[in-house]
């Protein structure tokens, strides 16, 4: 029997979130889980849970995302981060989406939080994510980090919100900003896009100005403005590494 929705999850070493992420998606007929080569307990953890995990060497997030979807054998595929939690309104919402589906796709409003508080502004909510998509209606770009769902055809939006356990540790919010940043450069510097030792600066300081005053991060307290700055290094590590690349060849 071929399942309405299948959940498709990648993971690098997750082991401290898969298991929670796992028991929220109780309610889908497939769960796949995609792992890049982990080194700690995840691919067990997820084997535990019953489901379906298969290893894949890392490629970045949108091929790595693109090779779950094409192991998806359910009718709807909804596309979940390992960091993410399902709550049971927004498990009903799905059900009922799917039952009697308005949209090709649909958009979840998504909350994040930063060092264990949930941001109410900067830019973070509410962030609409489109992650429950009809299979062979959608697609992720090939993009190595900030991929998206491209959907060829109609998308609606659930009202219930995603939990979004982004970041408990600042060391996990440095970590990511040296890894999303290289990988983000990369994609820069293949572009062919013209970068200058003062793009990351002024890059810097616009998205930290965006963030902490023109999305109200202020109002996110003390966590507001630590995440303004660690998007603020992000954009200047990026210009930067670009900068760099180009200068070495």
């Amino acid at each position: 029997m071929v399942p309405q929705l299948s959940a498709i999850i990648i993971t690098k070493n997750e082991a401290r979130n898969i298991g929670a992420c796992l028991d929220a998606l109780a309610f889908c007929g497939e769960r796949i889980v995609v792992d890049g080569q982990s080194t700690d307990d995840t691919m067990k953890i997820a084997e535990s849970k019953g489901a379906r995990v298969v290893a894949h060497a890392w490629e970045g997030f949108g091929p790595q995302k693109n090779f779950a979807l094409s192991l998806a054998t359910g009718d709807w595929v909804l596309s979940i981060d390992a960091d993410e939690r399902v709550s049971s309104a927004l498990a009903r919402e799905i059900e009922a989406a799917i039952a009697s589906p308005q949209a090709d796709g649909y958009e979840i409003p998504r909350v994040s939080s930063f060092l264990g508080r949930d941001m109410g502004k900067s830019g973070l909510f509410p962030d609409y994510v489109l992650r429950l998509i009809q299979r062979g209606k959608a697609r992720f770009t090939d993009d190595l980090v900030h991929e998206r769902i491209i959907c060829d055809g109609a998308v609606a939006k659930l009202n219930a919100p995603l939990q979004h356990d982004a970041v408990t540790r600042l060391e996990e919010a440095l970590a990511r900003v040296n890894r999303y940043s290289t990988d983000s450069a990369d994609m820069l510097v293949a572009s062919g896009r013209k970068v200058t030792f003062a793009s990351g600066i002024t890059h810097g300081l616009w998205t930290f100005f965006r963030v902490y005053v023109l999305r109200l991060g202020f109002l996110d307290g003390k966590e507001g403005f630590l995440l303004a700055v660690a998007n603020a290094e992000g954009s200047y590590y990026r210009y930067m590494k670009a900068w760099l690349a180009g200068r070495s060849k």
